[in-house]
């Protein structure tokens, strides 16, 4: 016989070790997460354990309203997927929740999906959208991990870098093994100060290798965004400090312009920092300046550019009316999507990319 290193010797042990750890199905659970819990404006079907959960107080959720779509067939995520988009899509901010149940036995995705789409209906509430399988576009059959493929609409709800559960654990099981029977319902409904948003998803698993015991098994991903004000914990950014940006790089974002979702209307609480840009202009008279609008890359090219100019045209109309600048001061400008500071593939850069900056002219 031939003598074995000792370096050979551990690789084997280490071999044979993650083979009999791959081998270790994971057991489905008999209670809730620890920790976990319904919102309570949406019921779990009855029998059904929560799996995995995420809950923010504020937070943000792009509601797929339409097919996913590939505009760029070269375009790639860091996973080397290709780049899918709704066709039409809500940008939502407010009270986050997302929680993924495990259903019982013998039940189907369409039979889970119907009970949760008549639970929206006794609320009052409104079903904005639904697809099932191929229809709902991108890859039917991925789950919110994998590479080299196509996305899917799991990636839209649950960005992949946001699955913060162990793989092998029965969420890790749910939201990244492939499935079968996926089924979509984006809704709205009624809430205390205002509506609440609602993107359901079923599917059965096709699990195998150390999540086999979830194969066949039914299950629901629910994530909800429900009214509520944002914290405003941001210093606003002070008149010297956009002074001193725009001596030093001749521009500066400013995240303390806001408006709703699809709107150009300035909101009241940007009034801050429309007093800081006032102030910046009035301590420099010979300042001159663009007001830029920034979008991120959700709808089509022509449209962001022309909601991102009408936007710039809002601050202008602010400044002008509300503080008194003069009108020759300012140029505003709709840059659209053109000029992102974040990748668009995640909800995170998508937030860093809507903004209004401004230029020295």
């Amino acid at each position: 016989m031939f003598p074995i290193r000792r370096s050979c010797l551990a690789l084997i042990i280490a071999l044979g070790m993650g083979a009999a750890l791959a081998q270790a199905a994971t057991a489905p659970p008999s209670a809730d997460l620890a920790g976990a819990s319904d919102s309570p404006l949406l019921k779990r079907y009855e029998g059904s354990i929560i799996i995995s959960s995420d809950k923010r107080a504020f937070d943000e959720l792009a509601l797929p309203l339409g097919p996913l779509e590939c505009p760029d067939p070269k375009a790639r995520d860091a996973k080397n997927n290709r780049v899918f988009q709704p066709k039409i899509v809500s940008d939502l901010e407010g009270a986050y929740t997302r929680l993924v149940y495990l259903n019982p036995p013998g039940r189907s995705s369409l039979e889970v999906l119907r009970n949760y789409q008549d639970e929206v209906a006794a609320k009052g509430g409104e079903i904005l959208y639904q697809c099932k399988g191929e229809a709902c576009g991108g890859d039917p059959a991925r789950g919110a991990a994998g590479g080299g493929g196509e996305q899917s609409l799991m990636m839209k709800l649950v960005a992949p870098e946001r699955v913060t559960d162990d793989y092998f654990s029965p969420g890790g099981c749910a939201l990244q093994s492939r499935i079968r029977d996926q089924r979509y319902f984006a809704a709205r409904i009624p809430a205390d100060g205002g509506d609440a948003y609602l993107a359901l998803m079923t599917w059965v698993s096709t699990s195998s290798g150390s999540c086999r015991a979830f194969n066949d098994r039914a299950f629901t991903l629910a994530v909800l965004i429900e009214p509520k004000a944002r914290e405003q914990k941001m210093v606003t950014v002070k008149a010297a400090e956009m002074a001193s940006n725009l001596d030093s790089q001749g521009r500066i974002a400013l995240y303390g312009v806001h408006f709703d979702f699809d709107k150009a209307v300035v909101k009241p609480e940007s009034r801050p920092t429309l007093q800081e840009i006032a102030a910046l202009l009035a301590a420099d008279p010979a300042l001159e300046i663009l007001v830029v609008g920034h979008t991120d890359n959700q709808g089509g090219f022509a449209y962001n550019v022309e909601l991102s100019q009408r936007r710039a045209q809002a601050v202008v109309k602010a400044l002008t009316g509300d503080f008194g600048v003069a009108p020759g001061r300012l140029t505003p400008f709709g840059a659209g999507m053109a000029a992102p500071t974040a990748s668009n593939d995640s909800e995170e850069g998508r937030a860093k990319n809507r903004r209004v900056e401004l230029v020295k002219r």
